[in-house]
């Protein structure tokens, strides 16, 4: 479709969000519960942030990368969250065809950055644990900035190719998308002229993004466990566990779109919760940061 095609395009009605039309329930109860979770999502993690750049015992490699999703997760929810508590509060689930571009351009490009920068967390645990000597050179705070960076710049031209390949296509005369936000299969459902490409550039998208980084995240902690079932000091194993399973808690947290939404969603209220209750640094940190007492920090140490 021409770029005029494409202007004709923005003039149409938009699009109708049901998601909640199988099982509705109290717009309140609903809006309540939502309002309570984007609440959590964006303290949580604005915490996790304060403290990573407040404390200078966490200025590190792992930590810039935490501090990095934690920004990712509340970019990531307020995508699509504020839009919803909307719908509830009002009854109106409309969004229009320009706030649907972008809401699909913004969901997909920032979960696809969080799946790399979720690839490059991996790469630094394995590094720490099998390659101890040269991590400090290898994870420099140049190379650490480079993987964010890259993290950023490399979804951002083909998700505008995919943005735009999925709105030029001419939609037939419904509107009803049966999801809670705007994605590509439900789009790709209205449409009325053969997505093949789309398909091709969906599943494209897909394996570079999401199976590649999964890959290397598998390969990276099969290898970082192998390495921690040879250390002989059982201390040492155990602080390596404890070290990453905070991050694997990360990585594993009509269906696809209860799916989608728990993605979107609920995985990131987790976030805060697993990597302030489950590791010990954080938790030190966060006591310093609310209490400020030195004498504390030490007592600290000791009771955590």
């Amino acid at each position: 479709m021409t770029q005029t095609g494409l202007d004709n395009h923005t003039t149409e009605p938009g699009f109708l969000l049901l998601g909640f039309s199988d099982h509705p329930c109290l717009p309140s109860v609903c809006f309540t519960v939502f309002l309570i979770i984007y609440l959590m999502v964006l303290i949580g993690n604005s915490l996790i942030m304060l403290i990573t750049v407040m404390d200078s015992s966490l200025h590190n490699p792992m930590y810039f990368f935490l501090r990095n999703l934690s920004f990712l997760e509340i970019c990531y929810t307020s995508t699509t969250l504020p839009k919803m508590l909307v719908a509830f509060l009002t009854g109106d689930g409309r969004i229009s065809f320009l706030g649907c571009a972008a809401q699909l351009y913004f969901l997909i490009m920032l979960g696809s950055t969080e799946c790399l920068l979720l690839a490059a967390m991996a790469y630094d645990r394995y590094v720490a644990i099998c390659d101890p000597l040269r991590y400090s050179l290898i994870m420099n705070g140049g190379f650490c900035m480079r993987l964010v960076v890259g993290a950023w710049m490399a979804v951002v031209p083909l998700q505008v190719g995919q943005t735009y390949q999925v709105f030029t296509l001419p939609f037939c005369a419904s509107r009803d998308l049966h999801h809670f936000f705007c994605d590509v299969p439900p789009l790709l459902e209205l449409a009325c002229a053969d997505t093949f490409c789309n398909q091709v550039t969906l599943h494209t998208i897909i394996f570079i993004f999401a199976v590649l980084p999964f890959s290397m995240i598998v390969i990276s902690y099969s290898k970082i466990i192998k390495a921690i079932l040879k250390m002989p000091s059982v201390l040492s194993r155990h602080k390596a566990f404890s070290t990453c399973s905070s991050h694997l808690g990360i990585d594993s947290a009509d269906t696809d779109k209860y799916l989608a939404l728990f993605y979107t969603v609920v995985t990131p209220m987790f976030n805060p919760v697993i990597y302030t209750l489950r590791n010990k640094e954080v938790r030190i940190a966060l006591r310093r940061l609310l209490w400020r007492n030195p004498l504390g920090d030490i007592q600290d140490q000791y009771q955590l």
